[in-house]
């Protein structure tokens, strides 16, 4: 499939940004322009089933095809977050970025038993203002009500498909190409032990002080500047 696509910057570097789920490219609405700023041209996507591109079936590695069909090979960097970081993981050897950012990357998917899974997220479409700005309390208000858009045109039945993927490993092997592993803190995705297996495995792995899961949205500062040496 591909997938809609928005484009800040003119830079002679490239650079992709990849959302998580329930999201659009609005939710870089900060980073695609602070990129710009450092000269890239920077391209995100609304995957499948996100925001202005195409429904249809739903899987971690559908999602990698469809960046892969859309995304140029060969940029200078490369960011996912949660869902996107785990669909970032898959096809980064086909887009074989310079660098690659996953941002509190959704390498192990909490089982319903532990109150956040599939069915739970789902039941986020119908979220209210109030909900999102009281899950968020760090968030800007114009962030508060892209969310309610973003949720608008989401397709849950994407967070349903994850069910399968529930409680497994999805932390890849090794990184393809030189890669950091950006976390929140504390993560509920990438426990510490998680976290030491990454770097064990080769991953530069650094925390955002106090952020929460969303960390280019909840300390846009902080998000950058754990960037530093990755730009």
């Amino acid at each position: 499939m591909h997938l809609h696509t928005q484009t800040w910057g003119e830079g002679d570097r490239v650079a992709l940004l990849i959302h998580g789920i329930m999201a659009d490219h609005r939710t870089w609405r900060r980073v695609g322009p602070a990129l710009a700023d450092h000269g890239y041209r920077v391209i995100a996507v609304d995957l499948r089933g996100h925001g202005a591109s195409g429904r249809g079936e739903y899987s971690p590695e559908l999602y990698a095809d469809d960046v892969v069909e859309t995304l140029p090979a060969g940029a200078e960097l490369a960011i996912g977050h949660s869902l996107g970081g785990l669909t970032l993981s898959l096809a980064v050897d086909r887009l074989r970025p310079a660098r690659a950012v996953f941002s509190d990357p959704a390498f192990h998917l909490a089982a319903p038993a532990d109150g956040i899974g599939p069915e739970v997220l789902a039941q986020f479409k119908t979220a209210t203002k109030e909900r999102i700005r009281a899950m968020n309390p760090r968030w800007e208000e114009v962030d508060v009500d892209i969310e309610l858009e973003t949720l608008a045109v989401w397709d849950e039945r994407t967070a349903l498909s994850l069910a399968p993927l529930a409680g497994t490993d999805l932390m890849p092997p090794a990184p393809v190409v030189p890669s950091l592993v950006q976390l929140a803190d504390p993560s509920v995705l990438i426990d510490e032990e998680r976290a030491a297996l990454l770097k064990s495995r080769g991953f530069e792995v650094r925390s955002v002080a106090g952020a929460g899961h969303t960390v280019h949205r909840d300390d846009f500062d902080g998000f950058m500047a754990s960037l530093e040496g990755w730009l």
